[in-house]
């Protein structure tokens, strides 16, 4: 290998971190890019979560795609040019001779890259896509098949593997994003393709909409707002009260600004960001946060606890949070040794509802 992806660093950088930033597929991609010739070549990259590939690959100054903040500052972290990720699909230009793709989680998301590219490759155009064997699934074929053309694979080293196509089909628009009517809501919302649980509403988010505070909040802020609902009925709840939004997807901001417009006449923010990191301390009265449990097919709760330090920073004195999440994920135990009180609102068979106050 030409570089140590040893020392890719994750962001946000943590002491002793036992996650590494890079994997076996990130390895076979940049052993494949070396063994060609790339000499005036225009290469994108898409979903480079830590920065591995524009590391290995930054002397050729490539492009480079991600909707995740986390991904985008990784990015910057660990290329000494400084690569400025691309953030928006519809703002990619030109067209590239080797387009590497890490697959995402999410089959949605992942088409609609495929749809774009086919705007920005041509017939001797290269696209290889890696991944873990165990994180492939028939789905990302079928997408590929389809959308770009035939598909071949390279032999598995290491738990990795990478598909190889060309691109033999025509240009396609993107089905994204959707308009979505949802229960209790009377304009549709606008998703984008990397929401979590874009077709409908989800089980956890139904039961936390029924348990938003109403009171005498003047700024709110809805921290991991995907398409923004929780905070819409906080607002609907609270109406003088000033709204923020926050999340690590670019495109979750997106569908929250729009869904935003469409329902209230006033002014609201909204941070790309992680967690929310650069928040202003004590400037919030209230905070509503439903958790991922994981970062694409890392799980954990690394995230959730990094939300709440950066909500007991942001909470006023006497403000309050409320989280919900799946019963055995303990987050009553992370937010009383934080906070130093936390009590459940409400629970049922799967979703627990916790509550804490700044004192």
């Amino acid at each position: 290998m030409p570089k140590d992806l040893q020392k890719i660093l994750r962001y946000p950088v943590r002491n002793n971190d036992p996650l590494q930033g890079w994997d076996s597929a990130d390895e076979l991609l940049l052993q494949y890019m070396q063994s060609q010739d790339l000499v005036g070549q225009e290469i994108l990259i898409c979903c480079d979560q830590f920065g591995a590939l524009s590391y290995g690959l930054e002397e050729l100054q490539p492009t480079t795609y991600t909707d995740s903040y986390v991904s985008s500052m990784a990015i910057r972290l660990n290329t000494n040019q400084h690569i400025i990720p691309v953030n928006n699909l519809s703002d990619l230009s030109g067209v590239y001779d080797y387009v590497l793709i890490k697959i995402p989680k999410s089959l949605s998301y992942f088409e609609d890259i495929l749809c774009h590219l086919t705007k920005h490759v041509k017939s001797d155009s290269k696209i290889i896509c890696g991944s873990m064997v165990k994180h492939l699934s028939k789905g990302s074929f079928n997408l590929l098949n389809t959308i770009i053309g035939a598909t071949t694979t390279s032999l598995a080293q290491k738990k990795a593997r990478l598909i190889f196509v060309n691109f033999e089909k025509e240009q396609v628009e993107s089905p994204y994003p959707l308009e979505v009517a949802l229960d209790g809501f009377e304009e549709k919302f606008t998703h984008h393709s990397n929401l979590f649980s874009r077709e409908r509403l989800d089980i956890g988010t139904r039961f936390f909409l029924n348990h938003i505070p109403q009171g005498s909040f003047q700024r709110i802020l809805d921290l991991g707002c995907a398409n923004g609902i929780i905070g819409f009925r906080a607002k609907e709840l609270n109406p003088a009260a000033q709204l923020v939004f926050s999340d690590d997807s670019a495109m979750a901001i997106q569908s929250a600004r729009r869904n935003y417009k469409k329902m209230f006449s006033d002014e609201a923010r909204f941070e790309w960001t992680n967690c929310f990191e650069n928040g202003e301390a004590q400037s919030m009265d209230l905070v509503l946060c439903n958790p991922p449990f994981h970062q694409e097919n890392t799980v954990g709760d690394f995230i959730a606890r990094a939300m709440f330090k950066d909500a007991y920073k942001v909470l006023k004195k006497g403000g309050l949070i409320r989280v919900i999440g799946n019963c055995h994920l303990g987050y009553k135990m992370r937010l009383k040794a934080l906070f130093g009180n936390a009590k459940v609102i409400a629970n049922n068979k799967k979703f627990m509802i916790i509550e804490a106050v700044k004192v």
